[in-house]
């Protein structure tokens, strides 16, 4: 959305306006027979301030049904942004800005993606902060790249979104080719599987994960038993399981969400399978306790960035005292999403799309979850991967994974204090005004 011009069609070229008046004119001294003084000049009226306008954001995530949970953590995340840009009074383009998110439940079904995408186009929304699901996000960003409307997603991982080649396409979390292998290596060094299972639930997350934990076990010598296939809403693992249970591996991976990974541990381990059971972002919440019970406990699990309770301070307390609650996994990451589109529009002064999203491309942030910057395909660059443990019924981070390296997250979190210190400063300029924000460093534009 952009500060438009009133549309030359509905305008008066100002000759006519001349010639409609001078004729006028000339008919009422005709009229009146007799001339009459011509009235004094009006003054000028004084320029009016600048009206408001409020610029539409579009999220989109399942907000009905298994995963909703996580879908209204999305939500929150932009919600919040948004509501902290509204209160801070942005001015851009010479316009008060107000912000509105515009926020639709595209149920995880990859063929709501592209409807409901459709939709913020006409609705003419200003940039998209979503979809969560992978299979949902990838078919939906064909419509935004056709629009030229910027998207980014703080939850989807498979690599295949931003290999499309579309500019208006970023992220905020890391990929499954990045997070794949950092669960793959933790199995290995942690419990030396010698034979392994992965399943996965069909969905273009599930299925691009589950191939690229496989590739990473096979790589470093383990053996992987022939993949089972299940499907998203699957509450029933037991002839899987049954047929699994023979082979006797020593891990089982699961690539999906943990309204289906809930059952399929708790099945496993009522059907006596010592295994460790190890899974991806989707499935690592404190959901798997309440879907698994005592089952759950000694899971692993990895996420695409970091814990959500490593998020800045600032942050954390925004969301619990707005919402009363804390974020599951990626309201911290939707919330960067937000503050980056709103940050790209006061340095490019303008709301309109294709003015902002060169400054988008280049953008630096430091956000609730680390510094953010993209690289050339809309990835962010140098993605934390963690991973975590079921301890007690509560996810616990074990390890930080980045550029390669593990580190224990206690050591991470010592590292990271007085980044976060100084960070904490550095959130306001990125919603300040245009004159005072942030300089963003040349970079890549895709």
């Amino acid at each position: 959305m952009s500060l438009s011009p009133v549309p030359h069609s509905k305008r008066i070229p100002g000759k006519r306006v001349l010639a409609i008046a001078a004729s006028a004119a000339l008919f009422a001294l005709a009229g009146c027979g007799k001339q009459e003084e011509a009235p004094k000049p009006a003054e000028a009226p004084q320029a009016a301030a600048p009206a408001g306008v409020t610029v539409k954001i579009g999220h989109a995530a399942p907000l009905t049904g298994g995963i909703a949970h996580l879908g209204k953590d999305n939500e929150n995340g932009v919600r919040l942004a948004i509501d902290e840009a509204n209160a801070r009074g942005l001015t851009i383009g010479g316009a008060k800005i107000t912000f509105e998110m515009l926020s639709e439940d595209d149920e995880g079904k990859e063929n709501k993606g592209p409807i409901i995408a459709q939709k913020f186009v006409d609705a003419k929304v200003a940039g998209v902060v979503g979809h969560l699901n992978s299979g949902v996000t990838i078919p939906a960003s064909a419509v935004y790249a056709q629009a030229g409307i910027p998207m980014i997603s703080g939850s989807a991982t498979n690599p295949k979104l931003t290999e499309q080649g579309f500019n208006v396409t970023f992220r905020t979390v890391g990929r499954d080719d990045q997070q794949g292998p950092a669960v793959a290596s933790y199995l290995v060094a942690e419990f030396k599987p010698k034979t392994a299972a992965v399943v996965d639930d069909a969905t273009s997350y599930g299925e691009g994960l589950a191939n690229e934990v496989e590739k990473a076990l096979k790589a470093a010598g383990v053996t992987v038993l022939p993949r089972e296939k299940g499907k998203a809403d699957q509450n029933d693992w037991k002839a899987i399981l049954t047929k699994l249970r023979g082979k006797k591996p020593d891990a089982i991976f699961y690539g999906g969400m943990d309204s289906s990974a809930g059952p399929l541990l708790k099945q496993g381990r009522e059907l006596g399978i010592k295994a460790v059971f190890a899974f991806g972002d989707g499935a690592c919440s404190e959901k798997m306790q309440e879907l698994a019970g005592e089952a759950a406990e000694g899971l692993i699990c990895s996420q695409a960035g970091i814990p959500a309770m490593a998020s800045s301070k600032s942050f954390l307390e925004a969301h619990k005292a707005k919402f009363n609650v804390d974020p599951i996994i990626y309201a911290p990451f939707t919330y960067d999403a937000t503050n980056l589109l709103i940050a790209a529009m006061q340095k490019a002064d303008s709301v309109d799309p294709a003015k902002y999203l060169p400054e988008l491309a280049k953008i630096q942030l430091d956000g609730a979850t680390g510094k953010i910057e993209f690289d050339a395909k809309g990835d962010r660059k140098d993605a934390e991967m963690t991973i975590f443990t079921m301890k007690t019924g509560k996810i616990e981070p074990l390890a930080i994974i980045k550029a390669g390296q593990s580190i224990k997250f206690e050591d991470f979190v010592k590292g990271a204090a007085p980044a976060a210190a100084e960070a904490a400063p550095a959130a306001a300029p990125a919603a300040a005004p245009a004159a005072e924000a942030p300089k963003a460093a040349e970079g890549e534009k895709k």
